[in-house]
């Protein structure tokens, strides 16, 4: 799943994963991440999330990566603000005041760019990614962020029902990927109401990774 996939998707406006409203999970759960007013949450491929306005609302400071530019500008006009932009090696940095959002390819993206990193809130990139993608990015996110602790929310649903994304998440998976990391804990299982894009039985899943 390349580069030009997302861009397309949000050029056409077909972003049916973007949420109409703030994350349930993100503010049933937020605070487990017990990180003080002021920290610096990383939103990876954050799109134009309302839980940015959320979290900035709370009272944090938020950096978030995205590979579309249509998406940053959709974001900063429903803020309400013009942002600064800057060149930063292969990806731009757009920025007011406790929101820095670096436009392009994640993986471009180095722990000095990214700067200072308390915690990540990651609703929408981890399920994002193919299978054989998954370890690449989990692997960057905690070298670029020195393994800050997280807030993962996930679909967990059988992957033969439906393509994704969103892919399907397994517990085993996320283990995987971060028990040698941090200490791993499922704060929340609910089913999705009416299967996953009406055709799929699934569960979304939030997990606490703590150091």
């Amino acid at each position: 799943m390349d580069a030009s996939f997302w861009r397309q998707r949000w050029e056409k406006n077909e972003i049916g994963w973007h949420e109409s409203k703030v994350n349930p999970l993100l503010v049933q759960h937020f605070n487990e991440l017990a990180l003080a007013k002021g920290s610096r949450i990383f939103v990876p491929l954050c799109g134009k999330t309302l839980d940015i306005s959320w979290l900035r609302t709370q009272g944090y400071r938020i950096a978030g990566a995205e590979l579309s530019k249509v998406a940053i500008e959709q974001l900063f006009t429903e803020l309400g603000v013009r942002p600064n932009i800057s060149e930063l090696g292969k990806v731009e940095q757009w920025s007011v005041k406790h929101i820095d959002i670096f436009v392009g390819d994640i993986f471009a993206l180095s722990s000095e760019m990214l700067g200072q990193v308390d915690g990540i809130y990651d609703r929408a990139a981890l399920v994002a990614f193919p299978e054989d993608m998954r370890n690449r990015y989990t692997q960057q996110l905690m070298q670029m962020t020195k393994n800050a602790p997280q807030l993962l929310i996930c679909y967990d649903y059988d992957q033969r029902c439906l393509e994704g994304p969103p892919f399907s998440i397994t517990d085993e998976e996320v283990k995987r990927h971060y028990a040698s990391t941090y200490e791993v804990r499922l704060l929340s299982s609910k089913e999705v109401s009416g299967g996953l894009k009406g055709k799929c039985p699934a569960k979304e899943k939030a997990w606490l990774l703590t150091n």
